[in-house]
């Protein structure tokens, strides 16, 4: 008996490194290929590929898998499309995604609990506006109306799993659209901050977007802890610090000031 539980746990120490051993393939895999290959697109199918399971089920539980998996998929794509937008070249970008890349795959995704989730979304909503804001540069308005409209249904929905809401489809939903029409405002003042020749690009809508999701989330769990007794009071704190933040990024870090 004792040599059978050894062997278990030797099986479970192996399985365990070899899952990690591939997180970290595909986290540096998909990264490098976007680069030596001038295109997100083999990035991309890597990024998908690794999600098989997803796609290997019956019809009617596919678009259920999907939902379940949007915020994982989202991020893989986000690194892959900021590795591409950032140059042909290997840039200092390229290493710090690859890596946060692997930390998220094999660290940070697993993780299941509420608090979790709301971290897990945070990255989504920043990773995946930031890749969308870049992408529009080039491309028609609606694009990056439609990403952030997803972005905002697939972290919603990610968090609301979680809890203990049955039905929250109505309220992803309405997320969506909030997400979808900051993005349409914010693409007649698009402000992109970078850092010399290091590759990196942040978005000022991802940043803004961020914090009205964590500002989101704290609203909606004060007044499901607080039901009927519920007041402004209880989350006075949240809202008024990330509008002052929001303030602060859009008044004194804006280049040129007001430039509509």
């Amino acid at each position: 008996m004792a040599d059978y539980v050894l062997a278990r746990k030797s099986r479970n120490i192996a399985s365990s490194m070899v899952h990690v051993f591939l997180n970290i393939l595909l986290g540096i895999g998909s990264v490098l290929v976007t680069v030596l290959s001038g295109s997100p697109a083999l990035g991309i199918i890597l990024v998908l590929m690794s999600k098989w399971r997803v796609f290997a089920v019956r019809g009617r539980y596919l678009w259920l898998n999907i939902k379940s998996n949007l915020v994982d998929m989202i991020v893989g794509v986000s690194v892959v499309l900021l590795t591409y937008y950032a140059g042909p070249s290997l840039l200092p970008v390229d290493f710090i995604l690859a890596g946060f890349y692997c930390v998220w795959l094999i660290f940070i995704k697993p993780l299941s609990s509420e608090k979790a989730a709301l971290v897990q979304s945070l990255v989504a909503v920043f990773l995946g506006i930031s890749a969308a804001a870049i992408m529009a540069a080039n491309l028609n308005t609606i694009v990056i109306v439609l990403l952030a409209f997803l972005v905002g249904y697939a972290v919603s929905r990610h968090v609301l799993v979680q809890s203990s809401d049955k039905d929250f489809t109505l309220t992803t939903l309405v997320c969506g659209l909030v997400f979808a029409e900051v993005a349409w405002l914010c693409q007649t003042w698009s402000i992109v901050y970078t850092f010399g020749e290091t590759g990196i690009r942040i978005p000022q809508i991802a940043i803004i977007l961020t914090i009205f999701a964590f500002v989101y989330n704290y609203a909606r769990q004060a007044m499901i802890k607080y039901q009927d007794d519920f007041r402004f009071k209880h989350i006075l704190g949240p809202v008024v610090f990330g509008a002052v933040l929001i303030g602060i990024i859009v008044i004194w870090f804006s280049n040129p000031i007001f430039n509509i």
